[in-house]
């Protein structure tokens, strides 16, 4: 079934309360195993209290033959679970978001997020920042560059980056050479919280193929 189109901030608001839930429930799995694990442990202490110290019998009073005790299994760990709730919070960005109302067309695309004002996108435009990495989704298709966007952000927030390029390509080999993964970059990107703006690369940086991004600080 094809998502519904998010056609607004409310609906990428629904988006955010949908993957914000689904961690949730990665986050109670993961406290109950551990919560089995503990108990399971204290169990296994008390018991050994209550025994007190155990002594091997002599060879003459030992069984000719030892029983098989079943092993005490660990807590299960949801692991598929696990990746499967992964992979819905990778799958969660959009194809039918629509970014163009939130879009800046003036002397060259740019976005910004609500409450960042013009002289940011000015300076990113300018180089105010260094670009401090890069990911090529030239050539990809849809399904594998937005899984790479979506690693790329999550690497780039992980070390501290503030400004990134990422190269979408101008469309010159698409059928019609028409840009189809340009669009979907700018609306996959608008969709993460960590960007705070966006603005079309200088053509030194790769131009109407690429976007420089700015993005939040940890």
């Amino acid at each position: 079934m094809k998502a519904p189109a998010i056609k607004d901030l409310l609906g990428l608001k629904a988006v955010k309360a949908e993957m914000e839930a689904r961690v949730k429930r990665v986050k109670e799995l993961e406290a109950n195993r551990k919560a089995a694990l503990a108990k399971a442990k204290a169990e296994k202490e008390f018991f050994a209290r209550a025994v007190g110290i155990v002594k091997p019998l002599p060879p003459k009073h030992r069984p000719g033959t030892r029983a098989a005790l079943p092993l005490v299994q660990a807590a299960p760990i949801a692991v598929q679970h696990q990746l499967d709730e992964q992979a819905v919070m990778r799958e969660a960005l959009s194809d039918e978001f629509d970014a163009e109302t939130l879009l800046d067309t003036d002397d060259a695309l740019s976005y910004r997020r609500a409450g960042i004002g013009t002289d940011v996108t000015r300076k990113l435009r300018k180089g105010g920042w260094a670009i401090q990495g890069q990911v090529d989704l030239h050539g990809l298709r849809r399904e594998n560059a937005r899984e790479a966007l979506v690693d790329f952000i999550k690497d780039a927030a992980r070390m501290g980056w503030r400004c990134v390029r990422v190269v979408h390509g101008k469309g010159l080999g698409s059928p019609g050479k028409t840009p189809v993964l340009k669009g979907k970059v700018q609306s996959w990107l608008i969709q993460k919280q960590e960007v705070l703006a966006f603005v079309q690369a200088r053509p030194a940086h790769g131009g109407a193929g690429a976007l420089v991004v700015l993005l939040a600080q940890n």
